[in-house]
């Protein structure tokens, strides 16, 4: 009997990519046995304020940071597509390629998950794949944040590192998953470099490296839409 392929999808601005994504994609990897993680690199993010860095740049960066991480994949699904970057439509540009919706996991923190009612197509894409929150216990969804149509019979809650059911093609449901990661954010880095502040440790050394030498988010940065980005040579992985 051959095991279906399980693949996590980590979407986001990644203005820039962060050691808490990596985390956060770790974690779902070990509790759910992913075999793979594809980071969705957004071209118009529509519940969030425009990126500061180019598209170019934003991605090269997902690049960098995935480049050392066998599991983990660069991927321009979001950015081939024009508009903004709803799951809806991701969700439905993958199954067209042949996977099943008992095969995805949508990876997202609880901030993000408590607006899920918000999205574009709720709840229909509950059905076109498997849901993991991870967050630390104290903000991991509970009561009142679990009361919207088709949510609460859906949840699993499981340990970071606990074993989880075979897929169910039957049905897709939302794993909420304890676990610690790093207090970071993309909007702290932005401000630490504006400020001439050091960022090391909040994001890979690769792209630590790559904010530095392209000045991005620096005051009057190079990175900002509109700017050369000829330079650049990343190629999509996935």
């Amino acid at each position: 009997m051959t095991t279906r392929r399980r693949l996590g999808l980590l979407g986001g601005t990644f203005d820039p990519i962060h050691v808490g994504h990596l985390a956060a994609a770790e974690a779902v990897c070990r509790a759910l046995h992913l075999d793979e993680v594809w980071l969705l690199t957004s071209h118009l993010p529509p519940h969030r304020p425009q990126p500061i860095a180019s598209v170019h740049h934003r991605f090269a960066m997902v690049a960098l940071a995935v480049q050392d991480r066998p599991v983990m994949r660069a991927s321009d699904v979001e950015l081939l597509s024009p508009g903004p970057s709803y799951t809806s439509a991701t969700l439905a540009r993958i199954h067209a390629s042949g996977v099943l919706p008992s095969q995805l996991f949508f990876i997202l923190g609880a901030d993000a998950f408590a607006e899920i009612t918000t999205w574009l197509d709720y709840p229909r894409f509950l059905d076109a794949a498997n849901f993991a929150v991870v967050s630390r216990a104290e903000r991991v969804p509970a009561g009142e944040a679990l009361d919207g149509p088709g949510l609460a019979a859906r949840v699993r809650r499981i340990e970071a590192d606990g074993q989880a059911a075979a897929p169910d093609e039957s049905e897709t449901k939302i794993f909420l998953i304890d676990q610690s990661t790093p207090d970071v954010s993309s909007t702290r880095i932005r401000e630490r470099c504006a400020a001439g502040d050091a960022i090391e440790g909040m994001v890979a050394p690769a792209v630590e490296r790559h904010i530095e030498r392209h000045r991005l988010y620096f005051r009057g940065d190079a990175g900002r839409p509109g700017a050369s980005t000829d330079h650049l040579t990343a190629k999509p992985v996935a």
